[in-house]
């Protein structure tokens, strides 16, 4: 099962206490949330933490269990791994979180010329209109913190930036890369397929992930893994477990309600 979160820590805005996840109202907001998915019962939750991170998080998770662990003390406390993952496994009894991240990607925002560009551009508008949208609703509380997970989830929210990041961009030839950052090699770009080349820096990133995710499997031989990871990763991975005959996609859409979006 695959399920797409926001960052907590990039969403909580200081001045205003509605995007606070460590409020009390909030926190009944994603017991909520984690009431929906539980009854799928993992046996492995994964978590977007690279894993040479893993000892911290073990010693994080075991002091956690034994409630001897104040997340609104810590630096990243509002971190959806604390927030849901180890909220989760606790609750189902689990002994670990296991971290399965991968170093790269890059910004979007680096594709900003060459032939089509204007497609690639009004869809990102697009997209992001359509998220700003629900932002707004989450700071003025016209959602809660659970319906705004539950439309994270929703196949059109993760399809719409699943083609915004690995299909469209394609369309896109003849150009440049604005300022790439260091995650993005650029000895070997093609300026004639710039599209397709940032499409292989996001989807480089997704396949090192799959990695971690498979080969932590084929140790600990889980049957019913959870993988908790920032959304705009759900529809690329979907697209790889697809293709693995040795896995099944548990369909999310199972546990938590549609939500009806407008186009």
């Amino acid at each position: 099962m695959l399920v797409g979160s926001d960052h907590f820590n990039q969403t909580y805005k200081k001045d205003n206490p509605n995007t606070d996840i460590l409020l009390p109202s909030q926190q009944t907001d994603l017991n909520a949330f984690v009431k929906l998915i539980i009854p799928y019962r993992p046996d492995m939750i994964m978590v977007e933490v690279l894993p040479e991170k893993q000892k911290q998080i073990d010693s994080l998770y075991a002091r956690y269990r034994q409630n001897n662990l104040q997340l609104d003390a810590l630096e990243d406390g509002r971190s959806e791994v604390y927030q849901v993952a180890f909220r989760m496994a606790k609750q189902l009894g689990l002994p670990k979180i296991y971290c399965v991240n991968a170093p790269g990607g890059t910004s979007q925002s680096i594709l900003d010329n060459g032939d089509n560009i204007n497609l690639y551009k009004e869809e990102g508008l697009a997209l992001r209109a359509m998220a700003t949208e629900k932002m707004k609703a989450l700071q003025e509380k016209r959602i809660s913190f659970k319906d705004y997970l539950v439309f994270l989830n929703q196949p059109e929210t993760y399809n719409k930036v699943y083609r915004l990041r690995y299909i469209t961009p394609a369309r896109v030839i003849n150009g440049t890369f604005k300022k790439p950052d260091a995650m993005v090699d650029t000895t070997f770009i093609n300026p004639k397929y710039i599209g397709a080349e940032l499409t292989s820096v996001f989807k480089n990133r997704d396949y090192k992930i799959y990695s971690n995710i498979v080969t932590t499997q084929l140790k600990t031989k889980a049957q019913r893994v959870l993988l908790l990871i920032g959304s705009a990763h759900i529809g690329s991975l979907r697209s790889i477990f697809r293709d693995d005959y040795e896995y099944n996609l548990v369909e999310l859409n199972k546990y938590i309600p549609e939500v009806k979006q407008s186009r």
